[in-house]
Parts: structure tokens; sequence; C-alpha cells
């Protein structure tokens, strides 16, 4: 019996659509690889599995189910008719976290055991001031000075705390990256009419708002000879929503641009309210000098689902400024805040949130409070250096 000959041009038609589709499918495939290598490996990975849906007749699925789905549902012709319905009740379960997850938390602080104190006298914004320390180590891991407020579920040993942490400064290159994720968060000036606000506690008035501490810290740093960039960038302004995703890309870009970055330092500004819902300031008595703004370090972790294996790595780095600030300003430091969100400190092994002070401080006690933080962790870090 004699094969129905294929015209030449019909053959060559199907083979350009055989080879269009297999590109489409290696595009979609390798389309989150940044190297030769990843995209092979994702290629090999994701093989077997487009074969088992080309026999399934279901390579390119509209409604998101998997192939043991689509496998198990086609032995019950009453549960395939149903498929759309099946389609929709999947997509009804919770997402599973991604890179793209926006983290948009805004801090508004409830202390766990932080007895306030009588403040010391401080500049009269007409904001009521309190020093907040803790007391009682009930809900705290306390690891030599600090204390640790832990939100996560991973517990804490005092031998991985005490454990130097890894990131070095080097020769070569701007080393601190400092920036502001909430770049228009503001204090309280003392009898200012002229600032234009921009929301409750917000300002792009660089003199009041967090962008002033960050110069402040970028000139402790630059004096002591560590070169460190500084983006003055409002990340929240004019949208708040997705803040942490444009300033991560920013973070990203930095790195590419200047791989000898070792520490990355986003500077926040807290906000502390009273059980009746007023704000008030937090401030610390620093001999010679008068009143700063408290300072607390958040660090984040992986226990939002999203990847940062190298969280205790900032933690450590974390308990090593605290330790070494509260030796020399025992009221300057509130706890450490380990949280479940990672903050984008999954950039580097160095990275920290810094909160200085809250809403009700002065612009001058946030000032002062981030060069006696700068200070501090520059001492940390060349005596870690020189150790070397």
């Amino acid at each position: 019996m004699k094969r129905p000959r294929i015209p030449p041009g019909l053959l060559r038609r199907l083979e350009a659509i055989v080879l269009a589709a297999g590109t489409l499918w290696a595009v979609s495939v390798t389309a989150g690889s940044d190297t030769a290598a990843s995209a092979v490996s994702a290629l090999w990975e994701s093989l077997p599995l487009s074969a088992l849906r080309w026999e399934l007749g279901d390579l390119w699925p509209r409604d998101g189910l998997s192939p043991a789905a689509v496998l198990t549902i086609g032995e019950s012709p009453l549960l395939l008719a149903a498929r759309p319905a099946v389609a929709e009740l999947n997509t009804l379960r919770e997402p599973e976290p991604t890179e793209e997850t926006g983290e948009e938390e805004e801090f508004v602080t409830v202390p766990v055991e932080e007895t306030p104190l009588d403040a010391p006298s401080a500049v009269d914004n007409g904001v009521a001031s309190k020093t907040l320390i803790p007391t009682d180590p009930s809900g705290y891991t306390v690891c030599g000075r600090t204390y640790i407020s832990n939100s996560t579920n991973y517990p804490l040993s005092l031998s991985d705390l005490q454990q130097p942490f890894a990131t070095r400064l080097s020769e070569d290159g701007p080393q601190i990256l400092i920036l502001h994720t909430h770049g228009s968060e503001a204090y309280t000036p003392a009898g200012d009419e002229s600032i234009v606000w921009s929301g409750d506690h917000r300002t792009t008035d660089t003199r009041c708002n967090v962008v002033r501490v960050g110069d402040e810290m970028a000139e402790v740093f630059g004096a002591a000879g560590i070169s460190v960039l500084h983006d003055r960038t409002l990340y929240d302004y004019p949208s708040y929503a997705g803040a942490y995703d444009r300033s991560l890309v920013a973070i990203q870009s930095y790195l590419k641009q200047y791989p000898s970055i070792r520490f990355i330092l986003d500077v926040h500004r807290d906000a502390i309210e009273d059980g009746q819902g007023n704000q008030y300031k937090v401030v610390s008595a620093i001999d010679g000098e008068g009143t700063a703004a408290q300072l607390s370090i958040v660090v984040g972790s992986d226990g939002s689902g999203l990847t940062h294996p190298n969280w205790m790595e900032n933690l450590r780095l974390a308990v090593a400024i605290q330790e070494n600030a509260l030796a020399k300003y025992p009221t300057l430091m509130r706890p450490v805040l380990l949280r479940n969100s990672r903050y984008n400190q999954h950039a580097t092994p160095g990275s920290l949130l810094v909160e200085v002070g809250s809403a009700g401080n002065s612009p001058e006690e946030a000032v002062l409070a981030g060069r006696l933080f700068a200070e501090r962790m520059t001492e940390v870090l060349q005596n870690q250096s020189s150790g070397d």
C-alpha cells in the first residue's frame, strides 16, 4: 500500500510550527535563568514534565492544573467534564510566596516588656518623651547586653549569636550603601511651619525626614576612611505601595555596578504610640551632647517563605553593633527585632534595617542618634578588620 505523499510546502510549514513551538517552550522554561548553566538545568528539569503534558495533550494548560491533577481527573469522565470547576477551586488556594511579593509593613511598635522611664530634658517639640529599656527577659532572647524580640519560629542559641559575623571591610571600592525604602518618613520639628507634609508624619523635605539621618551617617563613615554611597531617593513617594520592590531593584543595580559593597543600611524611623493612640518620642541622655533618639535594629529572616539563607549573619552583625553601642551608651539601643519578613536583606550578608527614633522625635535627636550609631558601627567593623 502506497503511503500518501506530503507536499513539500506543507512539510516545511509543519517543521516551522514544531520548531516555533519548541523555541517558545525553551524560552518559557529558561526565562528566569541568568546563566547558561542554569538555563540548561532548567531545560533538563522541565523536560520530563513537558513530555508528560504532551502525552496528556495538555502541553499549554490555560487553567494552571498540574500534570498530576490532569492525570487524576482524566481517570474519571465526571471529573474531566468538571475540569473548569476543579481549576477554579485550585485558584482559591493561598498563593505561595514569590520573589515579587511586596513587603509594605510600616512599623508601629508595641514594646514587649520595655519599661518607660521619665525622659531627661529633651528638645521641646510638643511631643511627650520616654526612654524605653527592657527590664524583664521574659519574651526575649538575651545575649550579653542585647535583648532580641524574636517573632519567628526559629530558636536562637547563644553560641550561634556570639559567633563573629563573616562580612569584612575591604580596601577597594565603596563598602557601605545607605538607602531609604521609606525615605519620606519624617520627624516632628519644633515650631517650623515651612514644612510641607505629604502624609501622616511624612514629607519630601529632607530637613526633617530620614534622608537627613542618612546624610549624617555617610559623613561619619567617610570621615573614618570607609567609602560609602548614600542613595537619597524616596522610594515611597509618590506611591507607598511597592517601595520595597523599587528599593530592591536599586540595591541590585548598586551591587552590579559596585560589587565591593559589603554592608547595606536601610534607614527608617519608627512610629510609637501610647494606649490612647498618641505619638511619643523615645530618647536617650548622652553626656555632653543632650538627647538622642533611641534606635532599634530590625533583622529579617526567611520565615515568610522567601529565600534568605544568610539571615543569621545579619543577626550576628546586629548583635555585635548593639553590644558595642550599649557598652558606651546604655540606653541608646532598644531591643533587636527579628522578623519573618526579609526586608531585602537577602542581598548581602551585611544588611540591616535601622529604625532611628520615632515620628515624635525631633530631627536633631534623630541626627545625633544616626551619628552615634555610625560611630559605633565603624568601630565594630574596623576592630574586626584589624583582628584578621
